[in-house]
């Protein structure tokens, strides 16, 4: 199980995330690539998901102010779960704000399936203009 990937620790998605309490259990967390598994480890999802907002630059502004003081909040817990999810989800929020800020919408393509790329400048995730 302890297997490795490029230095990390790779995600286990064979484990039965219905059942696991990540935080009475941390070592069975696995880093990953990305945003692997974001959506995956309780009780961290139930407790960051309800923040995380981007469709506008104001909603994404107080969305990753609150993600990130919860972050500051885990790592004053020592909790690195709960550090590590709340990264991931930072890291999300700004891939999909980008989107929007590409792509008139959010939309990557239309309803012909060809890309809508647009040049409008839209304030990033967290607060910086493209």
């Amino acid at each position: 199980m302890d297997r490795h990937e490029g230095g990390n620790m790779a995600f286990d998605y064979e484990l039965d995330f219905a059942q696991i309490n990540f935080r009475d259990q941390p070592e069975l967390y696995r880093v990953g690539r990305g945003e692997q598994g974001v959506l995956l480890v309780e009780p961290y999802k139930s407790e960051i998901l309800p923040h995380w907002r981007f469709k506008t630059p104001e909603i994404a502004k107080v969305s990753s102010d609150k993600i990130y003081q919860m972050f500051l909040d885990y790592q004053a817990a020592g909790d690195f779960v709960g550090m590590d999810m709340s990264r991931k989800f930072l890291q999300m929020g700004y891939t999909r704000s980008r989107r929007y800020a590409n792509y008139k919408g959010g939309r990557k393509y239309d309803e012909n399936g060809d890309l809508t790329l647009h040049t409008t400048k839209v304030v990033g995730f967290l607060g910086s203009t493209p």
